[in-house]
């Protein structure tokens, strides 16, 4: 897998071969990343190929992008469920922190202010 800067459009051109096809992807982004996700969706392509009889390269596809649908989607359910347990922790700690300066402005009300000169 390649870069590669074709001047006349400015836009690099990635080579990158995924389930034994070449793919020439335009695109501005760090060539490294999309490397690596072709790499990936290989991977995931070789893998589903080992577990099942089909051939079918296009059936494979399919199969390997319902896949990483499937690890986004429960990756995005388990980012949301820590994002509202953020949420409430920091709640009850700012409920805890107002307690304890309430308690504190009480405290420092009733108490008498001596002076010494």
């Amino acid at each position: 897998m390649s870069a590669i800067k074709n001047p006349a459009e400015g836009t690099p051109t990635i080579r990158v071969e995924i389930y034994n096809q070449t793919y020439n992807i335009r695109s501005d982004g760090d060539s490294e990343y999309v490397i690596g996700l072709a790499e990936f969706v290989d991977r995931r392509m070789r893998e589903i190929s080992s577990g099942t009889l089909t051939v079918d390269s296009l059936k494979v596809a399919i199969l390997a992008a319902l896949h990483i649908a499937d690890e986004l989607h429960r990756l995005k359910r388990l980012h949301e469920q820590t994002d509202q347990q953020l949420a409430a922790r920091s709640a009850e700690c700012a409920e805890m922190l107002d307690r304890v300066l309430k308690t504190r402005s009480a405290a420092e009300a009733i108490a008498p202010t001596i002076s010494i000169s």
